[in-house]
């Protein structure tokens, strides 16, 4: 194959992905094995590392991948199956050159995908696009490389291990058959505590509900397990292991930007000072609590990649997404891993001297609404977010243009941004009371009837 078309669908803001069969399959992954590649030996490396995760696909897409990486003459250092966040601590840990992680994340069983890194850095937007640039001109380094198969999980264990405190925890872990399963099986067997363990098999079809914690009926299994047990928590993965969901001994969810409080308090300790960033979709309670605690609280756009590019610019110890994704530079290498999250946040409630339940029921009480997710044509969505901001300008709002709009009232905020991955606009509101969420939610309806867009109903 000396070029490639990929479908127009599959090449995303931050990754690669697609339905396989469909949109994405083994020419796919062969092309982005020699684009990929191609862009390793011109930047002076040849050493790419490689994982899967646990879907039916990855195997076969993971063998393709690794033939267009040898064809440009990279060296691929197979680590096998394992969570997204092993094959970034593996591209550290072997000084690869790059790395790409064969990963359909939290989308259904039929999906999968591509992330990569460059260096020690993500590797998005253009890069992405310019994968698919090249395949169309044929662009492509010619060589004849090799693989090996390298086994990282040891030593990926042990610095789990690294950060688990002295004291243990009654805890529940929930792996949603996704590929975080056999280490949070390995990591809990050297913990102190007792340790529940809920769906760790590796299962592609994800046979008892879809590995997205940030979706509280993909958390009654958890809840449940805590509640007869009487346990101290519970912590569940997404289906690669980089998004992670909490809940407290009375089954509460704490929400991406609540861990964010817990984690920060714990960071800024021994980083006063320390920069600490959200995305615009996080509660204004974190961004107040940062800066009560002597932070720097930064706002910044949705995206990991987005978020890993700026914690670099800023030298931020710390970051996270409202979609579970979190960031440790502290102590750590600065990617999104579920997985050490969740060892540091039992560390941040050991050191804390309070349980979980009490540094949760301790947070402001704000009413907001989910995540609302509405259709917009691609080629409609960031000209609805400009028609918005425009129109907020002329009323005199107090807007932040991050990502988007997100507007502060007195009665809370509201946000309106265009997805980067989905042909959707999402919104958002946050209030003191029912009431004012009602009045926040009735002015994201104005604006979106305004631009020609169907409404939402109640939240």
């Amino acid at each position: 194959m000396d070029r490639h078309d990929f479908h127009p669908t599959s090449l995303r803001e931050y990754d690669i992905r697609g339905i396989i069969g469909e949109t994405l399959g083994e020419d796919d992954a062969y092309a982005i094995g020699r684009g990929f590649g191609t862009r390793v030996r011109r930047a002076g490396g040849t050493k790419v590392a490689v994982g899967y995760d646990g879907r039916h696909s990855s195997p076969t897409l993971e063998a393709a991948l690794v033939r267009g990486l040898e064809d440009t003459g990279c060296e691929a250092l197979r680590i096998g199956l394992g969570p997204t966040p092993m094959l970034y601590f593996a591209v550290h840990h072997l000084d690869a050159d790059g790395g790409v992680m064969i990963t359909g994340s939290h989308n259904p069983p039929n999906y999968n995908g591509f992330k990569m890194m460059l260096g020690h850095g993500p590797f998005y937007g253009a890069d992405i696009t310019g994968i698919g640039a090249m395949a169309a001109a044929g662009d492509w380094e010619q060589g004849t490389g090799s693989n090996r198969k390298v086994d990282v999980s040891e030593a990926y264990v042990q610095r789990l291990l690294g950060d688990v405190p002295a004291h243990g925890f009654r805890i529940a872990w929930d792996t949603g058959n996704g590929a975080a399963g056999p280490i949070v099986e390995r990591l809990t067997a050297a913990m102190p505590g007792e340790h529940h363990l809920l769906f760790t098999d590796v299962d592609g079809d994800f046979p008892n509900h879809h590995p997205d914690p940030t979706e509280e009926k993909n958390l009654a299994d958890l809840r449940r397990v805590v509640a007869e047990k009487g346990l101290d928590f519970g912590l569940a993965f997404d289906g690669d292991g980089d998004r992670i969901g909490a809940i407290d001994s009375t089954g509460r969810i704490i929400w991406g930007d609540q861990l964010l409080m817990i984690l920060a308090e714990d960071v800024l300790r021994d980083v006063p000072g320390g920069t600490i960033i959200a995305d615009v979709k996080a509660s204004q309670a974190l961004y107040d609590r940062v800066a009560e605690l002597g932070g720097k609280p930064l706002m910044w756009k949705t995206g990991h990649s987005l978020i890993k590019a700026k914690m670099k610019e800023t030298g931020a110890p710390l970051a996270g997404e409202m979609s579970g994704h979190i960031f440790f530079a502290h102590r750590y290498y600065g990617f999104d891993d579920a997985i050490y999250a969740a060892v540091r946040l039992i560390g941040a409630v050991d050191r804390s001297g309070k349980s979980l339940t009490q540094l949760r029921g301790e947070m402001p009480a704000m009413v907001n609404t989910p995540e609302l997710r509405f259709p917009c044509p691609e080629e409609r969505k960031f000209a609805v977010i400009d028609e918005v901001l425009a129109r907020l300008e002329a009323s005199g709002a107090e807007v932040n243009r991050t990502d988007g709009a997100r507007v502060n009232t007195p009665d809370g905020w509201w946000l309106l941004r265009a997805s980067n991955t989905q042909d959707v606009l999402v919104a958002r509101a946050e209030a003191v009371s029912e009431e004012a969420l009602e009045r926040l939610v009735a002015a994201i309806n104005a604006q979106l009837s305004a631009s020609g867009l169907a409404t939402l109903t109640g939240h």
